[in-house]
């Protein structure tokens, strides 16, 4: 479509969560956020290509967790790469024309943390894709603060992924995984981003569980130690880990599947006093035994939400630049905005590991 620079078109393309049921509308005439006039120290950017993320398959799959967040009429997507079109008055830090991501958090008022370092988990924020306006679609209007420029050596289908790879990042780092043996419980794309980011952060041993065999060879590709299929026996892969952790446990559990009898076996694996940092969002409530996994296993536990903004980006920006983290045998696939269907149905299928869509030229 044309540029709403040089032309005067005030409508995009989108996807749209238009009802309250399991799909996504796609709408060719959606109107440009703002007519495409970003307010003060915005930025109007032209999307070229967008991450689905586990998150977008809740919302596609109308859960529980999407019916209570979710609202109506929105455009999802939160992964994003892009191209500065328009500028708002008192940007500085951008010219049109920059190559960009973005932090799709965006903190909305000051409270207790955005004031004192902790602007991912600030009270007032809202999450491009969920709360406001998303990725899926021509156009997207975000605060300079929240713009990243992409280096020239990161292509646009890394950028688009920058956000999940920024929580492998996040979990892994705020566990403190070097020089200690780790589990992942989950090896989707976040699970798998988290494999490698774990073996350039120096983990010393690294096991993996899923029910997916395809995306347990990946994992031992990208230098997991033991795979395990979840769907085996767990006293098997508990004496497996014991006996490689001088009887103990793991000395770190990342919980990236948000699967009950994930979380379960991961608590069962992670030794006495050990690290639990979990990242993985159920579709509805769990049970889970606080007594046993936690209290009287004294182990420490860390709810892991987004990035850090913005040294979780600093981070994962010199993992890329250093070739620390291998990404291409992740991305899985690469489909135009309008086969939006089959990207999700490809995710349900297992088929795909990340897809991304190509929105624009």
């Amino acid at each position: 479509m044309s540029s709403p620079t040089s032309s005067a078109t005030k409508t995009m393309r989108g996807l749209v969560k238009s009802e309250p049921a399991p799909g996504l509308t796609y709408d060719p005439a959606r109107q440009l956020p703002r007519g495409g006039q970003p307010g003060p120290g915005e930025v109007l950017i032209r999307v070229r290509k967008a991450g689905i993320c586990g998150t977008d398959r809740h919302i596609w799959e109308w859960d529980e967790w999407a019916q209570g967040r979710i609202p109506i009429g929105i455009v999802t997507g939160h992964e994003f790469a892009g191209v500065i079109e328009r500028l708002g008055p008192g940007v500085s830090h951008f010219k049109p024309g920059d190559r960009v991501s973005g932090e799709g958090h965006i903190v909305t008022g000051p409270d207790y943390n955005s004031r004192t370092g902790n602007e991912h988990i600030a009270r007032e924020m809202e999450v491009i894709g969920i709360d406001r306006d998303g990725c899926f679609a021509d156009y997207l209007l975000m605060p300079q603060e929240n713009v990243w420029p992409l280096h020239d050596s990161i292509p646009d289908e890394v950028g688009a992924v920058m956000d999940p790879l920024g929580n492998a990042v996040h979990t892994v780092m705020e566990a403190g995984v070097s020089a200690r043996s780790v589990l992942v419980t989950g090896v989707g794309t976040i699970g798998l981003m988290a494999v490698s980011v774990a073996r350039a952060a120096g983990a010393s041993r690294i096991f993996v569980v899923d029910i997916d065999e395809k995306r347990l060879e990946l994992a031992r590709r990208l230098g997991a130690d033991e795979a395990f299929d979840g769907r085996g026996s767990r006293e098997e892969m508990l004496k497996t880990i014991r006996a490689a952790t001088r009887g103990e446990g793991v000395d770190v559990l990342l919980e990236m599947s948000g699967a009950e009898p994930a979380i379960d076996a991961g608590f069962e694996a992670l030794r006495n006093g050990g690290t639990a940092a979990l990242l993985g969002v159920p579709s509805k409530p769990t049970e889970f035994n606080l007594s046993k996994h936690v209290i009287f296993k004294g182990a420490k536990v860390l709810g892991i939400y987004g990035r850090r903004m913005f040294e979780t980006w600093y981070q994962m920006e010199d993992l890329v630049l250093a070739g620390k983290v291998e990404l291409d045998e992740i991305i899985t696939h690469e489909i135009p905005l309008e086969d939006f269907a089959r990207g999700f149905e490809l995710m349900q299928s297992g088929d795909a590991i990340k897809v991304v869509m190509q929105v624009s030229d």
